[in-house]
């Protein structure tokens, strides 16, 4: 029997086994996972991590390698504009550290990370399973017994969903969610561009959506690009003339010219927050447990957040001898990680109203507050602190820097 069983390989359910191995080695842990090997090896994204998480992840032995090619975000601006208007005048700027020397945040290639963290697991002895699914999992007093897709049981203290937004573990535990659709899509690429970019993320405020620039290696920034689900699906499916077009519309000539280099994709945007995050031998984490809007690019570190509180919350009742699956256990994780992510939930549902519209009164008022937060250091010292996951005296202590 298993100790912890994680379904889900991506980062969150990777992370998650190695922070609990790497501290309580003698807990038995395995990751399954529904996509063949070597299909996240092939993912082309970026993710933004934050100082925090970059932090959790130096303690697992694995930032590191991931920073050999990350690029840390020096500056970051905030415009609200429309597509048509000549000039994009900044309303708001953070500067780049969270403390002296540490960037608030990093961008980092997703296979980096995946590489990175699936290295330190096999080190851990932690076995990964592709190709598999959880189809359904019964509870009993000491142990759950997972069902998998090629007719195999496995028994385990501990069922830890990292199974992503449509869960089935989460659905199958009977877990309700609040959710709604934004009619909106993420589009994703990379392109390359003429001029440097000094490291400075952008943040445009356009009537459809928030539009981010995000700083890469090599002369390259990542897109996540907010359309009309329809619109974006159409920009997704255009040639890359028509595309490059659209897109230095609303880049701007900052950068010079563009070019597409990365594969286009669009993502299907919305709000999930799970009402729960446990049930007896269940742990959520991740997607599984929170879906939220790109707009302030918190979704993966929200993850990482959950990944710290859980392992701590783990590895601390096994060494006083508690049954680490137990329902009075996990609900001290819950307590750790639901109010934080309701928040970022709710802060990012308005946000993406206020912004993604164009009626003048809004737009007078959201740039008189945007100009407000400038003008008060304190305030701007503030949000750049909850950006980049500045830890608390209740935070984990993974996401302090420190060692469970």
């Amino acid at each position: 029997m298993l100790d912890m069983l994680v379904v889900g390989g991506g980062y969150v359910g990777l992370a998650a086994a190695v922070a609990v191995k790497q501290a309580a080695p003698h807990l038995q842990v395995e990751v399954v996972e529904a996509a063949p090997a070597g299909v996240w090896e092939k993912d082309e994204r970026a993710s933004a991590i934050i100082a925090a998480a970059s932090r959790m992840l130096s303690v697992l032995g694995v930032w590191d390698e991931i920073a050999a090619n990350a690029q840390p975000i020096n500056r970051m601006i905030v415009t609200d504009s429309r597509t048509s208007d000549p000039v994009r005048p900044v309303f708001l700027t953070f500067g780049g550290e969270a403390e002296e020397g540490q960037p608030f945040a990093h961008m980092v290639m997703n296979v980096d990370m995946v590489r990175a963290l699936r290295g330190a697991a096999e080190r851990l002895g932690i076995a990964i399973r592709h190709g598999l699914s959880a189809t359904a999992f019964q509870t009993g007093s000491t142990r759950s017994t997972v069902s998998l897709s090629d007719g195999s049981t496995i028994e385990t203290r501990l069922l830890v969903a990292c199974d992503g937004v449509r869960s089935k573990l989460r659905d199958l535990a009977g877990i309700r969610t609040v959710t709604w659709n934004y009619g909106q899509s993420g589009i994703v690429t990379t392109v390359a561009h003429e001029r440097p970019h000094d490291g400075v993320a952008e943040e445009h405020f356009l009537p459809s959506g928030p539009f981010a620039i995000l700083p890469l290696t090599d002369n390259r920034s990542s897109l996540v690009w907010t359309e009309r689900t329809a619109d974006a699906d159409r920009l997704v499916a255009s040639d890359d003339l028509v595309f490059e077009e659209e897109l230095q519309r609303r880049f701007g000539n900052r950068l010079g010219d563009l070019r597409v280099v990365g594969s286009k994709r669009a993502f299907p945007l919305g709000l999930t927050l799970a009402r729960a995050f446990v049930a007896p031998r269940l742990a959520l984490a991740g997607d599984a447990a929170h879906g939220i809007h790109p707009i302030s690019g918190q979704g993966l570190n929200l993850g990482f957040k959950d990944v710290a509180a859980l392992a701590e919350t783990v590895v601390e009742a096994d060494r006083l001898g508690l049954d680490i699956g137990a329902l009075n256990v996990l609900e001290r994780y819950q307590t750790w990680r639901r109010f934080d992510t309701f928040r970022m939930g709710v802060t990012t549902d308005v946000l993406n109203r206020l912004f993604s519209n164009d009626i003048t009164p809004v737009r007078i008022a959201r740039d008189f507050g945007l100009g407000l937060v400038e003008r008060m250091p304190k305030l701007k010292s503030f949000f750049i602190d909850q950006a980049a996951g500045k830890a608390n005296d209740d935070a984990p202590k993974l996401l302090a820097g420190q060692a469970i």
